[in-house]
């Protein structure tokens, strides 16, 4: 069993930054992708980046060169950095952790808000 904890979320003016963070308990973690979402009221989740246990990356185009995703195993933590926000990008975060191998394998956080003022 893994348990995810986000913190990191806020109020932040456009054009800001903010680091958020997922720290994780429990056994496997190592070996698990991670992943950001995001869900903005009234909209599905949607996919904002992921990062394999080698370190691969990948994001969704309405934030490539602006957020950065990193992990550090050895804090089974994960991070994302987001620079340059958007309004647009005012939304509940979530951390996910996976094994694409394993389609019953997945874990969520609570999640926290992001809010970006115009």
């Amino acid at each position: 069993q893994v348990q995810l904890v986000e913190s990191g979320g806020g109020l932040v003016q456009a054009g800001g930054s903010l680091t958020l963070s997922c720290a994780a308990s429990g056994s496997g973690f190592s070996i698990n992708d991670m992943g950001w979402y995001r869900q903005a009221r009234g909209k599905q989740r949607d996919l904002v980046a992921t990062i394999t246990r080698g370190g691969t990356t990948n994001y969704s185009d309405s934030v490539k060169g602006r957020f950065t995703i990193s992990r550090n195993s050895a804090k089974d933590t994960v991070y994302l950095q987001m620079n340059s926000l958007k309004p647009e990008d005012t939304a509940v975060y979530y951390c996910k952790t996976f094994r694409p191998w394993d389609a019953s394998y997945e874990f969520w956080g609570q999640g926290t808000q992001v809010t970006v003022s115009s």
